[in-house]
């Protein structure tokens, strides 16, 4: 009689989950451990740029398995679990703690880690970056306190935090050394638009703009000069410049790794009995090897590498998404971009929202959708069942733009307009 196969998933994010429940489901036998470095059940991060610095949810409020957490799924969960080495030639890991947990096969999944500014440093008096619960409990009691924010990067993460500001009442300034926001993420046209609402909700952008110099002033706000000759000063400083891969685990362990972690389209490392998924990955794109920073993404890749660590044979050929929710504005892109894209509206969304495809045969598109006119924040409300129908026609909208049927069902897009329409999982990336 054969052994039950031992799966280890090191990460508690959603690649890391994802695996270790796929895991479970391709093989009812394994016994799966989940070691996360949190003290928590993991939970969503995408909410912890909205509605967590908001006040209106709390991380725990949304655990990535659900209700009943990943025990439920029959994982063995480890927290405040952190892994220092990988013992190859062992099947092993080894803790902080020094203790050695054997393994049939392992799955990467740790993530990424902010890029730091040095002009920023971690733990200065007033500077933040936000990347888990803890950081974002910080920045959340800062924040409340606080009449003036400036944000340094005009990417999601970025963005998201501002819009959380400006609808707190704080006066919040964006600047991004590109000539436009959002120019690792979508066209310009669409940046432009979301541009307009950020400063139709008072905030204001300074593109092109690199920070030179970091002081402290009397009364304690920090003053910031850029190279253009400003000085712009704030209560608060929020750095969201992206995140590097975190695959200094993979190196130690001499596996294949160039900017993340090198993997086939199975998730296999160089390591035939080593797995890797998520944010800390390099995998196969259409035009090489490509790294992805995005929820679902993590999500999707991890449940890959989960069922291939338990035996399974699928490939990974998902497109690449994203989905950001900034005030009303629900921001969608799907696919993969390419050199010259066409565009066009392919249909209009209810309340005057946009969707439209970029590039032929649907190899990139891009939505963005929100009501008009805007009613003023302070008497705004949007009813779960309101929500619920904006995000089901934004993502049918993504289906029908996208030609991939098959990633964007109707059981997908009900179940991501009903986490919506709760106002406790707002998906990112």
């Amino acid at each position: 009689m054969n052994a039950a196969r031992k799966i280890v998933v090191v990460g508690g994010g959603p690649a890391g989950v994802a695996a270790a429940l796929a895991a479970r489901q391709q093989d009812a036998a394994a016994e799966v451990v989940l070691l996360n470095d949190e003290q928590h059940e993991p939970y969503e991060k995408p909410p912890l740029s909205k509605a967590v610095l908001a006040g209106t949810v709390m991380p725990a409020d949304a655990p990535i398995a659900g209700p009943k957490g990943v025990a439920g799924a029959g994982v063995a969960l480890r927290s405040g679990t952190r892994v220092a080495t990988i013992d190859r030639d062992a099947r092993a890991v080894v803790t902080g703690a020094d203790e050695r947990i054997g393994y049939d096969a392992l799955v990467l999944a740790t993530g990424s880690v902010n890029r730091v500014l040095p002009l920023f440093p971690v733990g200065r008096k007033g500077i933040y970056y936000l990347r888990t619960e803890a950081e974002a409990r910080a920045l959340k009691a800062h924040l409340h306190q606080s009449r003036s924010l400036l944000v340094i990067g005009g990417g999601l993460i970025g963005l998201e935090v501002a819009a959380s500001a400006a609808e707190l009442g704080v006066s919040t300034t964006v600047i991004e050394v590109a000539p436009r926001i959002l120019a690792r993420v979508c066209d310009e046209e669409t940046s432009d638009l979301i541009a307009e609402r950020h400063r139709a909700r008072g905030v204001t952008i300074h593109i092109g703009a690199a920070a030179t110099a970091l002081s402290e002033l009397a009364d304690g706000r920090l003053a910031v000069e850029t190279a253009t000759g400003d000085t712009l000063t704030a209560d608060l400083i929020v750095v969201g410049i992206g995140a590097a891969p975190d695959d200094g685990l993979a190196k130690a362990a001499e596996l294949a790794t160039q900017d993340g972690i090198i993997v086939d389209e199975r998730g296999r490392t160089s390591d035939p009995s080593i797995f890797a998924a998520g944010d800390c990955t390099r995998f196969p794109g259409p035009h090489g090897p490509v790294r992805l920073e995005n929820w679902r993404h993590a999500q999707e890749h991890g449940a890959i590498a989960g069922r291939n660590a338990a035996g399974g044979d699928v490939a990974y050929t998902l497109p690449p998404s994203f989905w950001s929710e900034q005030y009303d504005m629900y921001i969608q892109g799907v696919g993969w971009p390419v050199a010259a894209p066409s565009a066009r509206v392919r249909s209009a969304l209810a309340g005057a929202a946009v969707a439209k495809t970029r590039a032929p045969k649907c190899r990139a598109s891009w939505i963005a959708a929100w009501p008009t006119p805007l009613p003023p924040a302070s008497t705004r409300t949007v009813s779960p069942s309101r929500r619920r129908a904006r995000v089901i026609s934004m993502c049918q909208a993504v289906r029908n733009v996208s030609g991939n049927a098959a990633a964007w069902t109707k059981s997908t897009c009900g179940g991501i307009a009903t986490r919506f329409a709760s106002g406790t999982d707002r998906r990112s990336a």
